[in-house]
C-alpha cells in the first residue's frame, strides 16, 4: 500500500496504549494491528525511530515476536522516515511460523525508560499482502508517540558549545 499523496496507507500499525510507572521506570506499552488484506508472515517487522538516546534493557513482546534495537533503521525499502543515528530504534520482528491475518490485533509491545515525557516520533513497517501468491510485501510509514531524549543526549552539544564559547575570545585576543 505504501504512501500516496502524503497519506499512510497501513499493514501493521502501532500505536502508544499507555505509560505507566514512575520515575526511574516508566513502561511505554505499545499496541499493533495487521490491517485487512494484510498478513505477517515471518519475517515482517514494524520499526519506532528515534525512541530514546538510552538504549532499552527491558522489554516484552507478545509469543512469537523478536525485538531488536539499531541507531539506524532497519527500514522497509519503499519508505523514507527521518531517522537520527543518535537515538535508538526500537524494531519487532515476526519470528513465528503461522501466518497472522489482518485484520488483527498483535498484541503489547512495551519498553522502559527512564522518562514519560512524549514527542511525536514515526514508525515503519512491512507485511504481505493477503492473498497474493507471490507474497508482495508492504511497506508503510505513520506517527506514533515516542520520549522526549534525555538530556544525556544533548550533552556533547552542550560539551561543543561550550569548548566554542571558551575559544572564541582566545582567538579574538590573538587576532588583535
Amino acid at each position: 500500500m505504501g504512501t500516496s499523496f502524503g497519506v499512510a496507507y497501513g499493514d501493521i500499525i502501532p500505536s502508544l496504549d499507555s505509560i505507566t510507572g514512575s520515575n526511574p521506570n516508566f513502561t511505554w506499552n505499545y499496541s499493533a494491528n495487521v490491517t485487512v488484506n494484510e498478513t505477517v508472515n515471518h519475517n515482517d517487522f514494524f520499526t519506532i525511530y528515534d525512541f530514546s538516546s538510552i538504549m532499552p534493557t527491558t522489554t516484552t513482546q507478545p509469543t512469537g515476536w523478536t525485538f531488536s534495537t539499531a541507531l539506524v533503521g532497519p527500514t522497509p525499502t519503499t519508505v523514507n522516515p527521518t531517522d537520527n543515528p543518535n537515538l535508538w530504534n526500537l524494531t519487532w520482528t515476526y519470528s513465528g511460523n503461522s501466518p497472522i491475518s489482518g485484520a488483527a490485533a498483535l498484541g503489547l509491545f512495551t519498553v522502559v525508560t527512564n522518562t514519560d515525557q512524549m514527542k511525536t516520533g514515526q514508525f515503519t513497517a512491512t507485511a504481505t499482502r493477503s492473498n497474493d501468491p507471490t507474497n508482495t510485501k508492504i511497506d508503510n510509514i505513520g506517527s506514533v508517540q515516542v520520549p522526549v531524549p534525555e538530556s544525556t543526549s544533548l550533552l556533547p552539544l552542550i560539551g561543543i558549545c561550550a569548548v566554542a564559547l571558551i575559544a572564541a575570545p582566545r582567538l579574538r585576543r590573538q587576532r588583535a
